[in-house]
């Protein structure tokens, strides 16, 4: 009996362990779009309006997908649900290959919407599979956990993708002007197909993965099954959960506003060029902020005993002095403040995620679905902050997050409270 207990014991321990990969793998494609709009801004000669719509293309995945991703694990497992988005998501990523051979900013933003659709199925699947992969009380701080993988990814996918995509090379326009036709498309050419190596091998690291959750044997855990496939939208009864929902979009707007445009906002706000933002990493030191602040959010979760809705108040009160601060002085001293706000952010998705989803018992996944689908934040908030920036100027355009985090605080404060017993509570009582 012992032994049999050990055996299940290791197998959740696995199991944790290989969905906790899947937290660091995602990093690797949504965390390169700060590169890409810079990148894709120069490759396809774009203003800072049009190359908004790369996250457009890529978080309006999330939205389309999500509920379809719902069905498809509702009627048979997380673990199918995982492997379908794992190769959704290396498809994509291998588009980029034709995409920068002919150089159609259409076909980058076509490979983005099915890579994105592919980590719609990862995220509706991976969030409550780790929340349900131990006691409940517990699951905002085991996400918590999960998620400091993901920020270490973003950060190794900035440090060392990034350098592999930016050449560092940031012609003005009266230089572009004075090339030849010959020399101009030679030059956007050598531009573009930077990015076809880097994506390749995510593609493959994407396909490897999911044979790899083909062949183990997952342990079994709590799931509804339900071959028929319906919107179950009594879920928004639960004031916490809608409320929630409403918080993740403002906070993934914020989140991709933040991370998207600090190149262009480094550029605008202290006049350093792409060559000198390369050379020093700062791209690769902001989402090292955000890993750290994960760590250190779930620390003090975990062994400090601070409450998340406290600490996801307290963090969003911080983002909004740190972006005040950039949009009416930036500076070196707003660089900086916006690695700060990286850090203070980190712990935002994963808290609003797991109090949002708390206690939903078995509309845990339709639940989830729609928590996901609020990720389409991140595709309509920076379009909004695009045009302000397009009609004002970048630094100011950081006034769209700062009025984001002032909702994500509003939750923290009191939109997280449960004010209804869960079906699952209510059968238990019975």
């Amino acid at each position: 009996m012992s032994q049999t207990l050990t055996v299940k014991k290791q197998n959740v321990r696995f199991a944790f362990i290989l969905v906790v990969s899947l937290f660091f793998l995602w990093a690797l494609t949504s965390n390169l779009l700060g590169t890409l709009i810079p990148h894709l801004k120069k490759t396809c000669q774009l203003d800072i309006l049009q190359s908004s719509f790369i996250d457009f293309a890529y978080w309006i995945g999330y939205f389309v997908t999500a509920i379809p991703a719902a069905m498809i694990m509702r009627k048979y497992s997380y673990k199918t649900g995982i492997i379908c988005g794992l190769i959704i998501a290396g498809i994509g990523a291998a588009g980029f290959y034709p995409a920068a051979e002919v150089r159609q900013f259409g076909l980058f933003l076509a490979a983005l919407f099915i890579m994105a659709c592919g980590m719609a199925f990862l995220e509706t699947a991976a969030n409550p599979f780790i929340t349900i992969l131990g006691p409940a009380e517990s699951s905002s701080q085991r996400l918590n956990f999960a998620q400091a993988f993901n920020g270490l990814g973003a950060f190794i996918s900035t440090f060392f993708i990034s350098d592999m995509i930016l050449s560092g090379i940031d012609y003005t326009p009266e230089q572009l002007n004075k090339m030849s036709p010959a020399e101009l498309e030679s030059y956007l050419h050598s531009e573009a197909s930077r990015l076809q190596i880097p994506y390749l091998v995510i593609a493959s690291i994407l396909l490897v993965v999911a044979i790899l959750f083909y062949v183990v044997k997952m342990p079994p855990v709590p799931e509804e099954k339900d071959s028929s496939f319906h919107i179950d939208t009594s879920v928004f009864k639960h004031k916490h959960f809608r409320l929630g929902v409403i918080a993740q979009f403002f906070y993934v707007g914020a989140q991709v506003c933040i991370s998207s445009f600090f190149i262009p906002f480094a550029k605008y706000s202290t006049h350093l060029s792409e060559q000198t933002i390369k050379d020093n990493h700062y791209l690769g030191y902001l989402l090292l902020c955000f890993a750290a602040g994960r760590y250190v959010g779930t620390f003090l979760m975990m062994k400090m005993k601070i409450k998340p809705e406290r600490l996801l108040t307290f963090f969003a009160i911080c983002n909004i002095l740190l972006l005040a601060y950039c949009i009416f002085f930036g500076g070196h001293i707003g660089l900086f403040s916006m690695m700060g706000v990286e850090f203070f952010m980190s712990i935002m998705f994963p808290t609003i995620f797991a109090l949002g989803i708390k206690n939903l018992g078995t509309q845990t996944k339709i639940g989830s679905s729609f928590m996901v689908m609020s990720i389409v934040g991140g595709a309509l908030i920076p379009l909004v902050f695009g045009y302000i920036s397009r009609q004002l100027n970048v630094q100011v355009g950081y006034v769209v997050p700062l009025i984001c985090f002032v909702y994500v605080g509003y939750y923290g404060w009191r939109g997280y409270v449960i004010q209804e017993k869960s079906t699952s509570e209510m059968q238990v009582a019975v």
